[in-house]
Protein backbone atom coordinates (compact mmCIF):
# COMPACT_ATOMS: atom_id res chain seq x y z
CA UNK A 1 0.00 0.00 0.00
CA UNK A 2 2.83 2.29 0.98
CA UNK A 3 4.42 2.00 -2.51
CA UNK A 4 1.13 3.13 -4.36
CA UNK A 5 0.79 6.23 -1.50
CA UNK A 6 2.87 8.45 -3.90
CA UNK A 7 0.24 8.19 -6.68
CA UNK A 8 -2.55 7.94 -4.73
CA UNK A 9 -2.21 10.76 -2.29
CA UNK A 10 -0.58 13.03 -4.90
CA UNK A 11 -3.58 12.14 -7.69
CA UNK A 12 -5.93 12.82 -4.70
CA UNK A 13 -4.51 16.67 -3.86
CA UNK A 14 -5.20 17.32 -7.77
CA UNK A 15 -8.67 16.73 -7.50
CA UNK A 16 -9.39 18.04 -3.76
CA UNK A 17 -11.23 21.38 -3.20
CA UNK A 18 -8.81 23.61 -1.09
CA UNK A 19 -9.63 25.45 2.03
CA UNK A 20 -7.41 28.25 0.33
CA UNK A 21 -8.95 29.34 -2.71
CA UNK A 22 -5.95 31.17 -3.62
CA UNK A 23 -4.20 28.01 -3.81
CA UNK A 24 -6.72 26.56 -6.82
CA UNK A 25 -5.80 29.78 -8.44
CA UNK A 26 -2.42 29.53 -8.57
CA UNK A 27 -2.52 25.97 -9.83
CA UNK A 28 -5.20 26.89 -12.76
CA UNK A 29 -2.97 29.84 -13.46
CA UNK A 30 -0.40 26.90 -14.12
CA UNK A 31 -2.32 24.78 -15.85
CA UNK A 32 -3.08 27.80 -18.31
CA UNK A 33 -0.07 29.08 -18.40
CA UNK A 34 1.57 25.79 -19.89
CA UNK A 35 -1.10 25.04 -22.04
CA UNK A 36 -0.82 28.91 -23.61
CA UNK A 37 2.85 28.46 -23.96
CA UNK A 38 2.57 25.38 -25.67
CA UNK A 39 -0.21 26.01 -28.13
CA UNK A 40 1.37 28.85 -29.04
CA UNK A 41 4.38 27.76 -29.26
CA UNK A 42 3.32 24.37 -31.38
CA UNK A 43 1.53 27.37 -33.71
CA UNK A 44 4.34 29.41 -34.15
CA UNK A 45 7.32 26.93 -35.58
CA UNK A 46 4.44 25.60 -37.49
CA UNK A 47 3.89 28.39 -39.28
CA UNK A 48 7.63 29.13 -39.27
CA UNK A 49 7.86 25.90 -41.07
CA UNK A 50 5.32 27.31 -43.32
CA UNK A 51 7.28 30.22 -44.43
CA UNK A 52 10.21 27.75 -44.84
CA UNK A 53 8.54 25.55 -46.90
CA UNK A 54 7.25 27.99 -49.19
CA UNK A 55 10.47 29.96 -49.07
CA UNK A 56 11.90 26.26 -50.80
CA UNK A 57 8.81 25.64 -52.87
CA UNK A 58 7.97 28.88 -54.52
CA UNK A 59 10.44 31.29 -53.88
CA UNK A 60 13.27 29.07 -54.76
CA UNK A 61 11.33 27.28 -57.48
CA UNK A 62 11.59 30.02 -59.57
CA UNK A 63 14.99 31.45 -58.58
CA UNK A 64 18.02 29.26 -60.24
CA UNK A 65 19.90 27.21 -57.68
CA UNK A 66 22.70 27.79 -59.55
CA UNK A 67 23.72 30.47 -62.51
CA UNK A 68 26.69 29.52 -64.93
CA UNK A 69 27.75 32.42 -67.72
CA UNK A 70 30.39 33.55 -69.65
CA UNK A 71 31.82 37.10 -70.21
CA UNK A 72 31.48 36.91 -73.66
CA UNK A 73 27.99 35.04 -73.48
CA UNK A 74 27.38 30.69 -74.06
CA UNK A 75 26.96 30.01 -77.88
CA UNK A 76 26.83 26.12 -78.17
CA UNK A 77 24.94 26.20 -74.75
CA UNK A 78 22.96 23.00 -75.44
CA UNK A 79 26.42 20.94 -75.39
CA UNK A 80 27.24 22.24 -72.08
CA UNK A 81 23.98 21.79 -70.87
CA UNK A 82 24.10 17.99 -71.46
CA UNK A 83 27.53 17.76 -70.00
CA UNK A 84 26.52 20.01 -66.16
CA UNK A 85 23.36 17.41 -66.41
CA UNK A 86 25.57 14.45 -65.67
CA UNK A 87 26.70 15.78 -62.78
CA UNK A 88 25.94 14.15 -60.01
CA UNK A 89 23.74 16.94 -58.36
CA UNK A 90 22.65 18.36 -61.21
CA UNK A 91 19.16 17.68 -62.17
CA UNK A 92 18.36 19.94 -64.44
CA UNK A 93 19.73 23.00 -67.14
CA UNK A 94 17.90 25.75 -69.18
CA UNK A 95 19.62 28.80 -71.08
CA UNK A 96 18.30 32.35 -70.09
CA UNK A 97 18.81 36.01 -70.84
CA UNK A 98 18.30 38.55 -68.36
CA UNK A 99 17.51 41.81 -68.98
CA UNK A 100 15.86 44.52 -67.04
CA UNK A 101 13.50 47.03 -68.14
CA UNK A 102 10.19 49.12 -67.91
CA UNK A 103 7.25 48.05 -69.28
CA UNK A 104 5.04 50.51 -69.95
CA UNK A 105 0.92 49.98 -70.96
CA UNK A 106 -1.57 52.49 -71.30
CA UNK A 107 0.63 55.74 -69.55
CA UNK A 108 1.58 53.33 -67.03
CA UNK A 109 5.32 52.07 -66.10
CA UNK A 110 6.79 49.94 -63.89
CA UNK A 111 10.09 48.22 -63.81
CA UNK A 112 10.72 44.85 -64.17
CA UNK A 113 13.34 41.74 -64.95
CA UNK A 114 12.61 40.38 -68.04
CA UNK A 115 13.61 36.57 -68.78
CA UNK A 116 14.75 34.92 -72.08
CA UNK A 117 13.69 31.39 -71.43
CA UNK A 118 13.47 28.43 -73.64
CA UNK A 119 9.74 27.33 -73.07
CA UNK A 120 11.13 23.60 -73.69
CA UNK A 121 13.85 23.18 -71.30
CA UNK A 122 12.52 25.67 -68.58
CA UNK A 123 10.70 22.76 -66.96
CA UNK A 124 13.55 21.55 -65.88
CA UNK A 125 14.47 24.42 -63.44
CA UNK A 126 11.76 26.48 -62.82
CA UNK A 127 8.24 25.62 -61.59
CA UNK A 128 6.58 28.35 -63.67
CA UNK A 129 4.66 26.29 -65.99
CA UNK A 130 2.84 24.99 -62.92
CA UNK A 131 1.45 28.62 -61.94
CA UNK A 132 0.20 29.78 -65.18
CA UNK A 133 -3.18 31.25 -64.07
CA UNK A 134 -3.58 32.15 -68.09
CA UNK A 135 -1.70 30.67 -71.37
CA UNK A 136 0.91 28.47 -71.63
CA UNK A 137 4.73 28.94 -72.10
CA UNK A 138 4.54 27.35 -75.11
CA UNK A 139 2.52 30.24 -76.58
CA UNK A 140 6.51 32.14 -75.87
CA UNK A 141 6.85 31.33 -79.82
CA UNK A 142 10.01 33.02 -81.08
CA UNK A 143 9.01 35.96 -83.29
CA UNK A 144 5.61 36.46 -82.30
CA UNK A 145 7.33 38.99 -79.51
CA UNK A 146 4.95 37.41 -76.82
CA UNK A 147 5.55 37.90 -72.88
CA UNK A 148 4.44 36.34 -69.90
CA UNK A 149 3.76 38.84 -67.04
CA UNK A 150 3.53 38.10 -63.18
CA UNK A 151 0.16 38.66 -61.48
CA UNK A 152 0.43 41.51 -59.85
CA UNK A 153 3.09 43.06 -62.42
CA UNK A 154 -0.25 42.81 -64.85
CA UNK A 155 -2.53 44.92 -62.43
CA UNK A 156 -0.15 47.82 -62.11
CA UNK A 157 -0.03 47.94 -65.79
CA UNK A 158 -3.57 47.45 -65.97
CA UNK A 159 -3.37 44.93 -69.54
CA UNK A 160 -4.83 41.42 -69.49
CA UNK A 161 -4.35 38.04 -71.99
CA UNK A 162 -3.98 39.89 -75.88
CA UNK A 163 -3.20 43.61 -74.71
CA UNK A 164 -0.12 45.05 -75.90
CA UNK A 165 2.80 46.61 -73.63
CA UNK A 166 5.75 48.29 -74.05
CA UNK A 167 9.44 46.82 -72.73
CA UNK A 168 12.15 50.04 -73.03
CA UNK A 169 15.28 48.77 -71.82
CA UNK A 170 18.35 50.80 -70.77
CA UNK A 171 20.42 50.37 -73.96
CA UNK A 172 20.66 53.43 -76.07
CA UNK A 173 19.89 52.80 -80.40
CA UNK A 174 22.31 55.47 -82.28
CA UNK A 175 20.26 56.57 -85.51
CA UNK A 176 20.44 59.69 -87.97
CA UNK A 177 17.64 61.22 -85.83
CA UNK A 178 20.02 60.87 -82.38
CA UNK A 179 19.86 58.75 -79.81
CA UNK A 180 16.92 56.76 -78.62
CA UNK A 181 16.32 54.40 -75.99
CA UNK A 182 15.57 50.69 -77.27
CA UNK A 183 12.18 49.47 -76.77
CA UNK A 184 9.88 46.45 -78.12
CA UNK A 185 6.24 46.40 -78.37
CA UNK A 186 5.05 42.79 -76.49
CA UNK A 187 1.58 40.91 -76.65
CA UNK A 188 0.60 39.40 -73.51
CA UNK A 189 0.21 35.79 -73.94
CA UNK A 190 0.26 34.42 -70.05
CA UNK A 191 -0.62 35.53 -66.49
CA UNK A 192 1.51 33.71 -63.69
CA UNK A 193 1.33 33.96 -59.77
CA UNK A 194 3.40 31.83 -57.33
CA UNK A 195 2.21 34.51 -54.43
CA UNK A 196 5.16 36.01 -53.85
CA UNK A 197 7.09 38.89 -55.03
CA UNK A 198 8.61 38.08 -57.83
CA UNK A 199 4.47 38.28 -59.62
CA UNK A 200 5.29 42.02 -59.49
CA UNK A 201 8.55 42.04 -60.96
CA UNK A 202 8.99 39.20 -63.25
CA UNK A 203 8.50 38.40 -67.03
CA UNK A 204 9.08 36.06 -69.60
CA UNK A 205 9.56 36.34 -73.07
CA UNK A 206 11.29 33.72 -75.82
CA UNK A 207 15.03 33.65 -75.40
CA UNK A 208 15.70 34.05 -78.95
CA UNK A 209 13.62 37.14 -79.27
CA UNK A 210 15.25 38.56 -76.48
CA UNK A 211 18.59 37.55 -78.29
CA UNK A 212 17.64 39.71 -81.08
CA UNK A 213 16.65 43.04 -78.86
CA UNK A 214 19.56 42.24 -77.08
CA UNK A 215 21.92 42.00 -80.48
CA UNK A 216 23.61 39.18 -78.43
CA UNK A 217 23.74 37.33 -82.30
CA UNK A 218 23.72 33.57 -81.33
CA UNK A 219 24.78 33.60 -77.72
CA UNK A 220 22.73 33.17 -74.66
CA UNK A 221 23.09 34.82 -70.92
CA UNK A 222 24.40 31.50 -69.33
CA UNK A 223 22.60 28.57 -68.18
CA UNK A 224 19.87 28.19 -64.82
CA UNK A 225 20.90 25.00 -63.31
CA UNK A 226 18.72 22.90 -60.55
CA UNK A 227 20.42 20.66 -58.31
CA UNK A 228 19.37 17.67 -55.97
CA UNK A 229 20.09 19.71 -52.54
CA UNK A 230 19.85 23.69 -52.64
CA UNK A 231 21.85 24.25 -49.42
CA UNK A 232 25.32 22.56 -51.74
CA UNK A 233 24.53 25.21 -54.25
CA UNK A 234 27.75 27.14 -53.18
CA UNK A 235 29.87 24.47 -53.05
CA UNK A 236 29.01 22.66 -56.31
CA UNK A 237 28.63 26.70 -58.13
CA UNK A 238 32.19 27.10 -57.13
CA UNK A 239 33.38 23.09 -58.65
CA UNK A 240 31.42 23.59 -62.10
CA UNK A 241 33.44 26.90 -62.43
CA UNK A 242 37.20 25.07 -61.60
CA UNK A 243 36.23 22.63 -63.92
CA UNK A 244 34.93 24.65 -66.67
CA UNK A 245 37.97 27.10 -66.47
CA UNK A 246 38.52 30.87 -66.77
CA UNK A 247 36.36 33.03 -68.34
CA UNK A 248 32.78 31.41 -66.56
CA UNK A 249 31.39 32.72 -63.44
CA UNK A 250 28.68 31.08 -61.52
CA UNK A 251 26.57 32.64 -58.62
CA UNK A 252 24.02 30.87 -56.49
CA UNK A 253 20.80 31.49 -54.83
CA UNK A 254 22.45 33.14 -51.27
CA UNK A 255 22.98 35.77 -52.97
CA UNK A 256 19.34 36.72 -54.21
CA UNK A 257 17.44 35.30 -51.75
CA UNK A 258 20.01 33.65 -49.11
CA UNK A 259 19.52 36.70 -45.93
CA UNK A 260 15.87 35.72 -46.31
CA UNK A 261 16.31 32.31 -45.53
CA UNK A 262 18.91 32.95 -42.90
CA UNK A 263 16.78 35.76 -41.58
CA UNK A 264 13.79 33.04 -41.15
CA UNK A 265 16.02 30.24 -39.44
CA UNK A 266 17.27 33.21 -37.18
CA UNK A 267 13.26 34.32 -36.11
CA UNK A 268 12.69 30.78 -35.79
CA UNK A 269 15.28 29.42 -33.59
CA UNK A 270 14.64 33.50 -31.39
CA UNK A 271 11.06 32.82 -31.26
CA UNK A 272 11.35 29.38 -29.98
CA UNK A 273 13.80 30.41 -27.13
CA UNK A 274 11.82 33.04 -25.81
CA UNK A 275 7.93 31.08 -25.77
CA UNK A 276 9.99 28.14 -24.13
CA UNK A 277 10.93 31.06 -21.35
CA UNK A 278 7.32 31.96 -21.77
CA UNK A 279 6.55 27.76 -20.64
CA UNK A 280 9.45 28.38 -17.72
CA UNK A 281 7.54 30.68 -16.32
CA UNK A 282 3.99 28.90 -16.12
CA UNK A 283 5.95 25.73 -15.06
CA UNK A 284 7.81 27.47 -12.21
CA UNK A 285 4.63 28.86 -11.04
CA UNK A 286 3.90 25.16 -9.94
CA UNK A 287 7.12 25.88 -7.18
CA UNK A 288 3.86 28.44 -5.66
CA UNK A 289 1.49 25.75 -6.27
CA UNK A 290 2.91 23.06 -3.99
CA UNK A 291 4.99 25.27 -1.74
CA UNK A 292 1.57 26.70 -0.15
CA UNK A 293 0.15 23.23 -0.61
CA UNK A 294 3.15 21.85 1.50
CA UNK A 295 2.24 24.68 4.28
CA UNK A 296 -1.33 23.70 4.19
CA UNK A 297 -0.94 19.67 4.35
CA UNK A 298 1.83 20.19 7.26
CA UNK A 299 -0.23 17.84 9.42
CA UNK A 300 -1.34 15.36 6.78
CA UNK A 301 2.34 14.98 6.16
CA UNK A 302 2.98 14.42 9.70
CA UNK A 303 0.30 12.03 10.24
CA UNK A 304 1.67 10.54 6.94
CA UNK A 305 4.84 9.84 8.51
CA UNK A 306 3.82 8.70 12.13
CA UNK A 307 2.48 5.65 10.18
CA UNK A 308 5.38 4.89 7.98
CA UNK A 309 5.34 6.97 5.06
CA UNK A 310 9.35 7.50 4.29
CA UNK A 311 10.21 10.84 3.06
CA UNK A 312 11.07 9.54 -0.50
CA UNK A 313 7.22 8.81 -0.14
CA UNK A 314 6.48 12.35 0.80
CA UNK A 315 8.24 14.13 -1.91
CA UNK A 316 6.95 11.53 -4.11
CA UNK A 317 3.48 12.53 -3.55
CA UNK A 318 4.45 16.67 -4.52
CA UNK A 319 6.17 15.18 -7.62
CA UNK A 320 3.26 13.20 -8.83
CA UNK A 321 0.61 16.59 -8.06
CA UNK A 322 2.89 18.88 -9.68
CA UNK A 323 3.38 16.80 -12.92
CA UNK A 324 -0.31 15.85 -13.11
CA UNK A 325 -0.97 19.56 -12.90
CA UNK A 326 1.92 20.35 -15.68
CA UNK A 327 0.78 17.19 -17.68
CA UNK A 328 -3.22 19.06 -17.55
CA UNK A 329 -1.70 21.67 -19.01
CA UNK A 330 0.99 20.07 -21.54
CA UNK A 331 -1.67 18.21 -23.25
CA UNK A 332 -4.60 20.41 -23.49
CA UNK A 333 -1.85 22.71 -25.11
CA UNK A 334 -0.41 20.27 -27.42
CA UNK A 335 -4.30 19.51 -28.72
CA UNK A 336 -5.26 23.20 -28.97
CA UNK A 337 -2.04 23.63 -30.78
CA UNK A 338 -1.76 21.44 -33.00
CA UNK A 339 -5.89 22.11 -33.82
CA UNK A 340 -4.37 25.61 -34.55
CA UNK A 341 -1.45 24.81 -36.69
CA UNK A 342 -3.59 22.38 -38.77
CA UNK A 343 -6.54 25.37 -39.71
CA UNK A 344 -4.79 28.58 -39.52
CA UNK A 345 -4.12 29.27 -42.78
CA UNK A 346 -8.67 28.71 -43.20
CA UNK A 347 -8.81 31.02 -40.41
CA UNK A 348 -6.75 33.68 -41.33
CA UNK A 349 -8.55 33.58 -44.91
CA UNK A 350 -11.78 33.41 -43.10
CA UNK A 351 -11.17 36.21 -41.17
CA UNK A 352 -9.99 38.21 -44.65
CA UNK A 353 -13.07 37.36 -45.84
CA UNK A 354 -15.21 38.96 -43.26
CA UNK A 355 -13.24 42.07 -42.25
CA UNK A 356 -12.49 42.52 -46.07
CA UNK A 357 -8.31 43.35 -45.30
CA UNK A 358 -5.07 40.96 -46.19
CA UNK A 359 -2.80 40.55 -43.14
CA UNK A 360 0.03 39.58 -45.63
CA UNK A 361 1.01 41.70 -48.67
CA UNK A 362 2.96 39.61 -51.23
CA UNK A 363 5.25 42.83 -52.13
CA UNK A 364 6.21 42.96 -48.73
CA UNK A 365 5.94 39.09 -47.40
CA UNK A 366 6.84 37.19 -50.13
CA UNK A 367 3.54 35.52 -49.96
CA UNK A 368 0.24 36.57 -49.89
CA UNK A 369 -1.39 33.69 -47.18
CA UNK A 370 -0.71 32.20 -43.91
CA UNK A 371 1.44 29.10 -44.16
CA UNK A 372 1.46 26.37 -41.66
CA UNK A 373 3.47 22.84 -41.94
CA UNK A 374 3.39 20.98 -38.61
CA UNK A 375 6.08 18.77 -37.68
CA UNK A 376 5.98 16.11 -35.37
CA UNK A 377 9.61 16.02 -34.29
CA UNK A 378 8.51 19.52 -33.22
CA UNK A 379 5.79 18.97 -31.01
CA UNK A 380 8.12 15.93 -29.59
CA UNK A 381 10.74 18.54 -28.37
CA UNK A 382 8.29 21.31 -27.24
CA UNK A 383 6.31 18.25 -24.87
CA UNK A 384 9.56 16.99 -23.54
CA UNK A 385 11.21 20.57 -23.24
CA UNK A 386 7.70 21.51 -21.01
CA UNK A 387 7.76 18.31 -19.32
CA UNK A 388 11.12 18.70 -18.13
CA UNK A 389 11.01 22.12 -16.98
CA UNK A 390 7.48 20.93 -14.73
CA UNK A 391 9.45 18.27 -13.00
CA UNK A 392 12.26 20.44 -11.99
CA UNK A 393 9.66 22.63 -10.72
CA UNK A 394 8.45 20.47 -8.11
CA UNK A 395 11.49 18.62 -6.46
CA UNK A 396 12.28 22.04 -4.38
CA UNK A 397 8.26 21.98 -2.80
CA UNK A 398 8.51 17.78 -2.79
CA UNK A 399 12.13 18.66 -1.13
CA UNK A 400 10.88 20.93 1.62
CA UNK A 401 7.46 18.28 2.42
CA UNK A 402 10.32 15.30 2.59
CA UNK A 403 11.72 17.78 5.54
CA UNK A 404 8.79 18.06 7.44
CA UNK A 405 9.25 17.06 11.07
CA UNK A 406 6.28 15.07 12.65
CA UNK A 407 6.77 15.99 16.30
CA UNK A 408 7.15 19.91 14.98
CA UNK A 409 3.91 19.77 13.50
CA UNK A 410 1.95 17.27 16.06
CA UNK A 411 2.52 19.54 18.96
CA UNK A 412 0.56 21.84 18.22
CA UNK A 413 -2.58 20.01 16.47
Amino acid sequence: MLDRLPFLVGLRYVRAKRRNHFISFISLTSMLGLMLGVAVLILVLSVMNGFDHELRTRILGMVPHTKIEAQEGLVEWEALAEQLVERERVIGAAPFIEQQGMFSAGGRNQGAMVNGIHPDWEGQVSIIGKHMRQGELADLVPGEWNVVLGSMLARRLGVDVGDRVTLLVPEASITPAGVFPRLKRFTVSGIFSVGADLDANLAYANIYDMQTLARLGDAIGGLRLELDDLFLAGSETQAIVNELGSGYRGTDWTFSHGSLFQAIQMEKRMIALLLTVIIAVAAFNIVSTLVMVVTDKRADIAILRTIGATPRSIMGIFIVQGLAIGLIGIAVGVGVGILLALTISDLIGWFEGVLGIQFLDAGVYFISDLPSRLHWADVRDIVVAAFGLTFLSTLYPAWRAARVQPADVLRYE
